[in-house]
């Protein structure tokens, strides 16, 4: 009986390498005939860490490991059969908790993409305009939709991730004066003052959901703009309503911007501009657009509510794009923290009896 038939597309690489695992060791995948299914388990682990199994071919981390076995177990679990990592008081079994702890443990710190500061962002708008090719101008209008609405690179990059979804031309909702628009109204000339994109299988979206954002106040470094630009290019270009918005036409040929791409002209960008503002090249790459957008907002004190909103964080894991070396974020600590450090305390013990 095979589990990786049972899962979502997020899960079945997991569930698969757990098929083919128990085919090498001549086990039932269910592991009906296991009176204890946890050395199956660890097993398992072992060689998804060691990369033995492990769908790269290469050492993974201990993250990457604990979600692998979970996926398993939510695989069991998703056809009515108990999850094999839990005991029946519904804990993880400590054999099986602890081995993926020392995983962790042993693992380097995570490396993180740094933030990248407006100005940088900006030059490499600057330049990709300056070339004045369809590649170029996409190029500039991805950047700028990446960072405003705090995409995810398959969102406005052509990945190699069979799990990504584009943001189309379909998905694009233009508005003017509070009124929607059609793409062939914005090729006749009318100015939209508001854009929204909706999800449908993005990460963490509700389906049918808009998210919309208004004029930056930067005409060439704005997400309006860079919506229209787009979608006037792929309008003119006869481009169908499901075309990604990250292609663009040459010679009447489809192209797309790859994450790559991006990629190199913000490492680019990086070298030119941002040594002097602590970066270097390599510490950014095409996901750190994400996280620019979202210090941005930290930078102009939004509350972390909302910041969370707009990147469709469901939890804390937003503060992992943050870092508190953006000195506007950590400079004003020391004054804060002189004019609001003076309070009582209520006392624990009752006051004496005269």
């Amino acid at each position: 009986m095979a589990l990786c038939h049972s899962r979502q597309n997020g899960h079945r690489t997991a569930t698969n390498v757990w098929d083919q695992f128990c085919d090498s060791l001549d086990l039932d995948p269910s592991l009906s005939s296991c009176p204890d299914p946890i050395p199956a388990l660890q097993l398992f682990a072992h060689r998804y860490r060691s990369g033995e199994i492990a769908p790269g071919g290469a050492k993974v981390r201990g993250k990457a490991v604990g979600d692998a076995v979970r996926a398993v177990g939510q695989a069991f679990s998703s056809m009515g059969l108990p999850d094999p990592r839990l005991t029946p008081s519904g804990q993880i079994d400590i054999r099986l908790s602890r081995l993926l702890s020392s995983y962790n443990k042993r693992d380097n710190p995570p490396t993180r993409v740094k933030p990248i500061p407006l100005s940088v962002l900006q030059h490499a708008v600057r330049c990709a305009r300056a070339l004045n090719t369809p590649c170029h101008h996409a190029l500039a209008d991805m950047i700028t939709l990446g960072f405003y609405f705090l995409l995810r690179p398959g969102e406005y990059a052509n990945t190699s991730n069979p799990e990504s979804y584009p943001f189309r031309m379909c998905d694009v909702h233009i508005f003017g004066n509070g009124a929607r628009m059609s793409t062939q109204q914005l090729a006749a000339g009318s100015i939209p003052n508001f854009v929204a994109l909706e999800f449908t299988n993005q990460k963490n979206g509700v389906r049918g959901e808009l998210i919309g954002l208004g004029p930056s106040g930067d005409p060439s470094f704005c997400p309006i703009q860079a919506v229209r630009h787009r979608l006037l290019a792929l309008h003119f270009s006869d481009a169908p309503p499901e075309t990604p918005l990250y292609t663009y036409f040459d010679h009447n040929l489809p192209f797309a911007i790859s994450s790559s791409t991006l990629t190199l002209a913000l490492r680019t960008a990086v070298q030119v501009v941002g040594l002097p503002l602590g970066l270097t090249p390599t510490d950014i790459s095409v996901r750190s657009l994400r996280a620019s957008g979202a210090m941005a907002l930290l930078c102009a004190n939004v509350d972390t509510d909302r910041i969370r909103l707009l990147g469709r964080w469901r939890s804390d894991e937003m503060l992992r794009y943050l870092h508190v070396q953006a000195v506007p974020v950590v400079a004003p600590i020391a004054s804060a923290m002189l004019r609001n450090g003076h309070f009582t305390l209520l006392p624990n013990q009752p006051f004496p009896v005269p």
